[in-house]
Parts: C-alpha cells; sequence; structure tokens
C-alpha cells in the first residue's frame, strides 16, 4: 500500500471526464468540429479519453492534437499537427490546473490565428491561480496549500487517479 493522499480514484476520474464530455458536447451543439489540443503528456491523454466519451453525443468532427510545452519555463510551445485554427471551436486540455501559467502559455499559438472560441479543461484544478486563467470545464475543484502538489496519475492511456503531495 503507498502512502499517496489520493483525492480521485480511477473510477471517479472517469466519472468525471465522461461528465465533462458531455458538456462539451451540449455547450458545442451546432459546432461542426472541435479540435481537442491536449497538453504532454496526461493533458494528451485526458483529451484521447474525451474525444472517446464525444462519439456517442457530438455529432461533428473531433480532432485531437498534442501541445508540448516545457512547464518550468513555457516560452517554446510546439504543436504535434500544423493546423488552421481559423474559424475554429477549441478545447485546450490538462491533467491539473495550478497556477494557470502553463494554459496562459499553450494559448500563444492559437491566439497567432483567429479562432472561433478557445475554451479550456482540466480533470483538477486548484483554487488558487496567480495567472488569468479561468477553466471553463472541471473534473475536480480542490482548495490547497501553497505547498501542495497534485498529480494525476496515469499508466496505458488510462487515468489510474489524482493524489496530493506536501512539499
Amino acid at each position: 500500500m503507498d502512502n499517496k493522499k489520493y483525492i480521485l480514484t480511477a473510477a471517479v476520474a472517469e466519472k468525471k471526464l465522461r461528465r465533462m464530455a458531455l458538456e462539451i458536447a451540449e455547450r458545442n451543439y451546432n459546432e461542426p468540429q472541435l479540435i481537442l489540443i491536449g497538453i504532454k503528456e496526461q493533458g494528451s491523454v485526458i483529451a484521447k479519453k474525451i474525444s472517446g466519451y464525444l462519439k456517442a453525443n457530438f455529432k461533428g468532427e473531433v480532432i485531437v492534437i498534442e501541445l508540448g510545452i516545457d512547464k518550468k519555463k513555457p516560452a517554446a510551445v510546439t504543436l504535434s499537427t500544423a493546423m488552421d485554427f481559423n474559424d475554429k471551436a477549441i478545447i485546450l486540455i490538462d491533467d491539473v490546473a495550478n497556477s494557470g501559467r502553463t494554459m496562459l502559455y499553450a494559448l500563444k499559438p492559437l491566439l497567432e490565428q483567429c479562432p472561433k472560441k478557445i475554451q479550456t479543461l482540466a480533470l483538477v484544478e486548484r483554487t488558487h491561480k496567480t495567472f488569468p486563467v479561468s477553466v471553463d470545464y472541471v473534473g475536480f475543484s480542490v482548495s490547497t496549500t501553497l505547498d501542495e502538489h497534485i498529480y494525476v496519475e496515469e499508466k496505458d492511456g488510462e487515468i489510474l487517479g489524482a493524489w496530493i503531495e506536501t512539499h
């Protein structure tokens, strides 16, 4: 038995991902296409899971691409596929929204074009942001202290849960 302080189990995380996929389908009902951009690594796993859940309720096309970013020095952002984002509906996805910094920097290549809309999704959101990013789709919101860090555990494309560690 490990000593991790779990805040989400695999079963609860899956229910939350399914619920967020339903919300996405509802809020984007008239969109012909959704582009899900997962921030590597766990954000990409979550984007793929959401894409799978969307198939049952969203009639448009769903495209999943990956965004690479160094979370410690986020100035350089790479996309797995060069795309035209003009007039497109985009959902930027990460595992945990901590300060909002990663998502803010991840918007850079998207804002070089003119998307129709950009929405954000995080499986876990911490309640103290230091950057002006709000999360549109939240699986689980948790109040933490500044010395606590949240990890989302993933293996073979499956979310195993989320846990808190105090530094």
